[in-house]
């Protein structure tokens, strides 16, 4: 006859270790629900998107567990009292309200985020606003010792946003202020007081504009890591947001400062960032980057999480008249439109759902059997085919690997567009054409690359010019039915004229290539 004691000790044991395995699936489960902020970043900078697709992207976030949107409209916004603002791609006011109340709908609220310290060329290239230039060349950043010039532009500016946003929070911007004490007002301030002083004086001054009109101000971290001895002058309902894009989490100052100062803080991971261009994305790195950060988000107990998404690095190259006052700017980089990640934007809806970090193979499995019939050895070579050889070039070398040469990284990319060619999936076979086109775009690149480092070459002159011109004439009607198919797989994504613009740089290189070798 068994013990009864024995039986009842080892269902006491039983229901214990249910009990505990409930009371840990809890504490995970509320450990993820304190994300209350779960955001999407939009950069409109350039690659301006339709409004059809804007709402489009806004549902599938939806539907995804995305409760918020940042919005960085920059120039493609319709300010209504400073008007010189706006560029050619700026929506209508009616557009931009009734993309609010199309995402109050979905329960997404809307962030503005207007830049009001760095990053701010847009507003300054115009000479009405010269007087808030730190530097006369470099449009990049007002003047922190202009206060009431400051306070009453960004006064204006805050309060248009507000007029067709909702949201709680305005996002103001102030990272990368790299001319921070540059002009001679400021280095004698920064002498006096120092350039932590310098950089939050000016942020308060706007914090407290935001804060004056009932909303609460949101800033991105790094300069407050970086100076951080005067943090505490700005209100208490700031939010700050430690983004972090795969580096050391100090990289830009001590994190437990900015841990310490009772601020609220969101963090930001990436998935289009440097050193990703219209040539070259670094999928593995973003993977990476979700993998890693998100836990440590949760695991620091910070109460957002914002998906940053940049289609340009936010500099600028100038181009000026005689009289040294600009007459364009062009964006130093450029990425393939947001139209070719929704797998990045899956893997990282789902890295905030979950309660372990993203296994990264196993979630590429899954997406390519869910979204493109692939079997297991499908997905392995689609996996193999995005990783490949994702290095930046400069001047005809490849950067950081001394032992690949350009025509090493030619022919893996090759090799890496040809299986992609080979593999055939089931359903969603417009996304998926997205990958191989950027896949064609890289090589073509590098083969205009490897054509530019020939006539680079002390070998280069007039009389092999002619071994050279069949290889222009082969690029140059390439990139005429790569023209065609961006323009076939981005035509309703981004607008037209914005179809054109990535033409004319993708273009460009050869363009003058072809010039000098076909006359």
């Amino acid at each position: 006859m068994k013990n009864p004691r024995l039986n009842f000790t080892k269902l006491t044991k039983q229901y214990l270790l249910v009990v505990l395995l409930l009371c840990s699936i809890n504490i995970q489960s509320h450990a993820q629900n304190k994300l209350k902020v779960k955001a999407f970043h939009v950069d409109l900078r350039i690659q301006v998107m339709t409004m059809p697709a804007l709402k489009q992207l806004a549902l599938k976030l939806h539907n995804q567990g995305i409760n918020t949107l940042i919005m960085e409209w920059e120039g493609s916004y319709p300010y209504s009292g400073e008007v010189v603002i706006s560029n050619k791609y700026a929506y209508s006011r009616a557009e931009v309200k009734d993309f609010i109340k199309y995402c109050g709908s979905l329960h997404i609220d809307v962030i503005p985020l207007q830049q009001t310290f760095g990053h701010v060329e847009y507003i300054l290239r115009h000479y009405k606003y010269a007087a808030l230039r730190e530097d006369d060349k470099d449009f990049s950043q007002v003047c922190p010792s202009e206060h009431e010039l400051n306070r009453e532009l960004f006064t204006k500016l805050i309060k248009d946003m507000i007029s067709l946003h909702d949201s709680p929070y305005v996002h103001i911007g102030g990272d990368e202020t790299f001319l921070l004490g540059h002009c001679e007002k400021c280095k004698k301030k920064a002498a006096e007081v120092g350039l932590s002083r310098l950089y939050f004086d000016h942020i308060k001054l706007i914090c407290d504009i935001v804060s004056g009109l009932g909303k609460k101000p949101v800033v991105w971290a790094d300069i407050a890591l970086k100076y951080p001895d005067y943090i505490h002058l700005l209100p208490k309902e700031t939010v700050f947001v430690d983004w972090n894009y795969g580096w050391n989490p100090n990289l830009f100052g001590n994190r437990d400062k900015l841990l310490a100062s009772g601020y609220e803080v969101w963090g930001a991971p990436s998935i289009r960032s440097e050193p990703d261009n219209f040539y070259i994305e670094k999928w593995w790195n973003h993977f990476e980057n979700i993998h890693n950060f998100i836990p440590q988000i949760k695991a620091l107990h910070y109460q957002g999480v914002v998906m940053t998404s940049w289609s340009t690095s936010g500099a600028y190259s100038t181009v000026f008249d005689s009289n040294d006052d600009p007459v364009a700017l062009y964006p130093i980089r450029r990425v393939y439109p947001l139209s070719a990640f929704n797998l990045l934007i899956t893997a990282y809806t789902e890295a905030v759902k979950s309660n372990q970090p993203l296994d990264i193979s196993a979630f590429i499995r899954g997406y390519c059997k869910t979204n493109y019939g692939f079997s297991l050895t499908d997905a392995e070579l689609f996996r193999t085919a995005l990783f490949t050889a994702p290095y930046p070039v400069a001047f005809g070398k490849v950067k950081g690997k001394t032992d690949l040469s350009l025509d090493n990284l030619v022919d893996s990319t090759r090799s890496a567009l040809n299986t992609l060619n080979k593999l055939k999936p089931q359903k969603n076979q417009q996304e998926f054409e997205h990958y191989r086109l950027m896949a064609e775009i890289r090589l073509f690149y590098l083969n205009t690359l490897r054509l530019e480092a020939a006539m680079n070459s002390d070998e280069f002159n007039e009389s092999v010019k002619g071994k050279y011109r069949a290889t222009a004439v082969a690029l140059k009607d390439q990139s005429v039915k790569l023209d065609e198919k961006f323009n076939r797989l981005n035509g309703g994504f981004l607008k037209a004229g914005e179809l054109a613009d990535e033409k004319a740089l993708r273009n460009a290189k050869l363009n003058e290539l072809f010039d000098k070798l076909v006359k």
